[in-house]
């Protein structure tokens, strides 16, 4: 896929605003404007990528990287950026993406195994679209268990349901994201994402499925515990 947004031509627009943004915010960092990181190409696969540096980028990471992943969002919103072409522009710090993909990557493979072990199905916590793109191409190859979104809006989450059980539309609410003090929430996955967005379905034996990344947790589900 051709390029979209270069460091040359959409780089100016994404440091003047950034610039701007850090200044009026009184944020001790510094950014440099990069092409894409090709370090996951299965996962990402940005035209642009954004690294802060300084001082106060810890806060950046805080709880999963909220701070970072609203400037990326507001940057994308300022470049008037369709969803679809989200995953085009990366920001980055203290390679928290690279972190955050293999730690989702690992608990997807592990959650798949907790299902195949129980023939339960397994919730993970509520997360963006990008890391739940990570846990459904995690186990793409996975055909014993299949994997899907379930959820709206920032209530959405991935379940890892055995291959042969049927979906439940119905599933409670997960609870509210947990907010942790300033600096304690090291790396850990925020946004990952490639690019196509969101896949909210991924076929497999017995019944067609999404896989979605989870983000720092979930549980399994009986029937029982509606």
């Amino acid at each position: 896929m051709s390029l979209k947004y270069s460091v040359n031509e959409t780089g100016p627009r994404i440091e003047q605003f950034l610039q701007q943004v850090i200044g009026h915010a009184g944020f001790e960092l510094t950014f440099k404007l990069e092409p894409g990181d090709q370090t996951n190409p299965d996962f990402e696969n940005p035209d642009l990528t954004v690294k802060f540096k300084g001082p106060d980028v810890e806060m950046l990471l805080t709880n999963r990287a909220e701070l970072l992943l609203a400037l990326e969002l507001i940057t994308q919103e300022m470049l008037r950026m369709h969803s679809d072409d989200h995953s085009r522009i990366s920001f980055d710090a203290n390679d928290y993406r690279a972190i955050r993909i293999e730690e989702l990557r690992v608990s997807a493979l592990a959650a798949a195994d907790k299902v195949k072990r129980t023939g339960t199905l397994f919730r993970f916590n509520a997360m963006n679209s990008r890391e739940r793109r990570v846990i459904h191409i995690a186990l793409r190859n996975e055909h014993d268990v299949r994997s899907e979104s379930a959820g709206a809006g920032p209530q959405r989450g991935v379940v890892i349901y055995p291959a042969s059980m049927a979906s439940i539309p119905d599933l409670p609410p997960l609870p509210g994201p947990a907010h942790h003090a300033p600096g304690s929430d090291r790396p850990r996955f925020g946004a990952g994402g490639g690019r196509g967005g969101d896949r909210d379905r991924r076929p497999g034996p017995g019944g067609g499925g999404n896989r979605r990344p989870g983000g720092g947790g979930g549980r399994p589900f009986n029937r029982g515990n509606r």
